[in-house]
Parts: C-alpha cells; structure tokens; sequence
C-alpha cells in the first residue's frame, strides 16, 4: 500500500486567512467590489504612472466629462474634479448603490 502524501496547507483554518479588505474607490469612496478598474489620474500618454482604484462607472464618467489634458492638470486634486457639475451630480446619485452597480453612462462631449 502507498503512502498518502500529507498536504502541509490542509490544516489552515479559514479563519486564519485574512479577509478582503475593499479599498475605496478614488472618485465617489465607495468599496470597490469585484471588478476593480486601476485609473491613471493623469493620462499615461501624458507621463503618468500613479494609479488608483476605481468603479468602471467611475472611471467611465471622468472619461466622458474631461479630456486627458484637464485630466493633467488636475492631477491627483479628486476635489477639483468633484467641482465639475456633471461629475458631482454623478457622485451624488452613485452614493447610495451596491459597489457592482452598473449603468450607461453619457457620451464623451466633444
């Protein structure tokens, strides 16, 4: 008869695992949930390579209510781009939705 190899991670308890922790979104601060969008606040193509965690919806509205030059020179200032109306009516109505929630969003005005 063989011997059974014995599996050294069978004895964790779930319990000792950590548990997930939802980092809050950049833009509106809700948890994120299970799809996290990873946003260049300011655009790559204009140098940038900070990232912060983001809604689809989320990075959706910005795209659509700033090119990647206002994006620039906001930079990493959220209250900046929170002073745009259309940004903060957004904001305002996302608040109170599960963290998955998702809808259309307007198109990019150009």
């Amino acid at each position: 008869m063989a011997r059974k190899k014995r599996d050294p991670y069978r004895d964790l308890d779930a319990a000792d695992e950590p548990a997930e922790v939802a980092v809050p979104c950049w833009l509106c601060g809700r948890p994120t949930g299970k799809t996290i969008i990873w946003h260049h606040p300011v655009p790559k193509s204009r140098g940038g390579r900070d990232v912060v965690p983001m809604h689809p919806i989320c990075q959706q509205t910005l795209i659509a209510n700033f090119t990647n030059a206002e994006l620039q020179r906001h930079a990493m200032d959220v209250e900046a781009l929170l002073a745009n109306p259309d940004v903060r009516k957004f904001v305002d109505w996302v608040a109170n939705k599960e963290p998955d929630f998702t809808a259309t969003t307007a198109k990019k005005k150009r």
